[in-house]
């Protein structure tokens, strides 16, 4: 299996190297060449396997030879032993043909543990082999950040640097899981400014070809292929424990920065029978206009109940743009140059048709997020954050096929909004007993303004200086 980038300028790669580099040279986002391909049969054996065989099996074609089969089990293995559910992602019934996919009882209580588990994994095993270490640099809008630096804390060959918008735009549960964690290789800085700043950053450090190379700069975002791959295995596991390749299953996935809902999209091209994919977006809802409009227009990022969602440019939308230029790299770069430059990108009608064709979109402001963790409280007796909340509305009003099973990723643990579950239900949600003192440990962070050169001189003061 190689890798190409979106924007068609820098060499395909192999999964390992794919890994490593996280953002490829050109700018672009790195892509199959070619989508492996899940058969109905392949489908069929995987019927009453576990998540964590499912989750192998889904991986191996993306990783190709890259990492020994027995390793790559074991590193999933590994990654999911210590899941607070037996199943690692149960299912529930919220209705008839409705689902509730629970993807929170990882470490840091949120669907980011799923693929970061294992991409840390991944990472000390390439980088071993190699005799290499990386810088990680990330952007979060709430929840990346404290999965990356818990599964990469304490590794030896390993240097973490995340940043997150200061104030109000995280909760304080996501900024303390950052910023509490007491590992001399993690670093939390506080960025003035919103979530889109701190993603331009990183973006912008990548695409300082010197900086990149005299630190080894990866990434565990979703900006990273690995994180898209292993994410793809809970569609896998959700569409065949619900009758797949028998009957088709419909998700609807609560959207912020394209990766999740992305990987979905990927399950689909390697066979899945996705009948139908919604998006689920809050106020800001760029892809919800997309979608009606044919046209990307960034606006402001307005703070929401929601705060992971709370993005204006959605950086794996690339990925699916550069299928809509049918796989064309140049006419790609050039049309993000325009939409940096402009802040808007127009598609074609026949473009605009086949994005319309593969996706729904739904919106739901604040006080419809409220009235929706009420109304599931009220129904079914589950609780459930604002992120989720998106997700179960949008599939209500997506569900075109009642005959088809129609899938909630539910993304994050509602202890992790408290303030937000206790205004719509009356119940405080506890956090679990493993992290019952997290609002009392002490805080580790760094505020920076939103000054690439600023934001460089601390990665390059606090990160060892790769061998050339």
């Amino acid at each position: 299996m190689r890798y190409v980038s979106t924007r068609g300028a820098a060499p395909a790669l192999a999964f390992d190297d794919v890994l490593l580099a996280g953002l490829a040279r050109d700018g672009g986002l790195y892509v199959p060449e070619a989508w492996p391909v899940l058969t109905a049969d392949d489908l069929r054996s995987l019927a009453g396997c576990d998540y964590a065989e499912t989750a192998t099996r889904v991986l191996a074609p993306f990783v190709d030879g890259a990492i020994a089969e027995d390793d790559l089990a074991a590193i999933v293995a590994d990654a999911y032993r210590d899941f607070a559910h037996a199943a690692v992602v149960p299912l529930k019934q919220l209705g008839p043909n409705q689902w509730l996919m629970e993807l929170f009882h990882g470490p840091t209580l949120a669907f980011k543990d799923l693929a970061l588990q294992v991409v840390g994994r991944l990472f000390d095993h390439v980088l071993a082999r190699r005799s290499r270490r990386v810088t990680i640099v990330g952007a979060t809008s709430g929840d990346t950040g404290s999965a990356a630096m818990e599964a990469c804390r304490d590794r030896a060959a390993i240097d973490v640097f995340i940043l997150f918008p200061e104030g109000e735009r995280v909760s304080e549960v996501q900024r303390r899981q950052m910023t509490t964690i007491d590992a001399p290789n993690v670093h939390a800085i506080a960025v003035r400014g919103t979530f889109d700043d701190c993603q331009d950053l990183v973006k912008a450090m990548f695409n300082d070809i010197p900086f990149r190379d005299r630190h080894g700069l990866s990434a565990v975002n979703s900006i990273n292929w690995a994180r898209i791959a292993a994410q793809v295995a809970y569609y896998v596991w959700a569409a065949v424990a619900l009758g797949a390749p028998g009957r088709g299953i419909s998700f609807a996935v609560p959207t912020g920065n394209f990766g999740n809902v992305l990987a979905a999209h990927a399950a689909r091209h390697m066979g899945l029978p996705i009948v139908d994919l919604a998006i689920g977006t809050n106020r800001n809802d760029i892809l919800a206009r997309f979608l009606e409009t044919g046209s990307l227009s960034i606006g402001t990022v307005e703070p929401s109940l929601s705060p992971s969602m709370d993005i204006q440019v959605s950086s794996n939308f690339e990925r699916l743009l550069f299928e809509l230029h049918d796989r064309d790299g140049t006419a790609l770069a050039r049309a993000m140059a325009d939409f940096r430059r402009d802040g808007t990108l127009t598609l074609s009608p026949e473009q605009w048709r086949r994005a319309r064709a593969g996706f729904a979109g739904h919106r739901l402001d604040d006080a419809g997020t409220l009235a929706e963790i009420r109304r599931v409280w009220e129904t079914t007796g589950e609780i459930i954050d604002p992120h989720s909340a998106i997700a179960v509305s949008t599939a209500r009003a997506c569900h075109a096929d009642r005959s088809v099973p129609m899938v909630a990723l539910a993304s994050a643990h509602p202890a992790k909004f408290p303030d937000a579950v206790e205004r719509a239900t009356g119940i405080r949600p506890r956090l679990p007993e493993r992290l019952a003192d997290l609002l009392e440990r002490p805080e580790r962070m760094t505020v920076l303004p939103n000054d690439l050169a600023v934001i460089e001189a601390f990665v390059a003061d606090h990160s060892e200086r790769v061998a050339a």
